[in-house]
C-alpha cells in the first residue's frame, strides 16, 4: 500500500514550481498572512505544509478521490537560518509578519 511519494525538483522546474507556489498556491490558502517563520532546520533549510493539493489549479477537482496535504522543503545552500531567510525573502517567499 502506497502511502507517500517523495519527488526532488531541480533546475527550471523547481523555480516554475517555486514561483506557482508563491504566485498561485499560496494566496489561494484561506486566511493566509503568510509563512512561518520558524520552520528552519538550522541548516538554512526551510519546510512548509500544505493541507490541501486543491490550491494548485492544475489539479481538477473531479479528479481527485480525497483531499491530500503535501509537505515542501526547500534546501538551500544557506550556512544558517538567518542567511537562508534572506534568500528566501529575496525569491519572493511571503513569510509572515511577526
Amino acid at each position: 500500500m502506497t502511502i507517500g511519494v517523495s519527488v526532488t525538483l531541480r533546475r527550471k522546474r523547481m523555480y516554475d514550481f517555486l514561483e506557482r507556489l508563491v504566485r498561485v498556491a499560496l494566496p489561494r490558502v484561506r486566511d493566509f498572512k503568510g509563512v512561518s517563520r520558524r520552520a528552519f532546520d538550522g541548516k538554512g533549510n526551510y519546510t512548509l505544509g500544505i493541507k490541501e493539493q486543491l490550491v494548485f489549479p492544475e489539479v481538477d477537482f473531479d479528479k481527485i478521490d480525497k483531499i491530500r496535504g503535501m509537505n515542501i522543503t526547500i534546501v538551500t545552500n544557506a550556512e544558517n537560518n538567518e542567511e537562508s531567510l534572506s534568500l528566501l525573502e529575496a525569491m519572493g517567499i511571503p513569510f509572515r509578519k511577526n
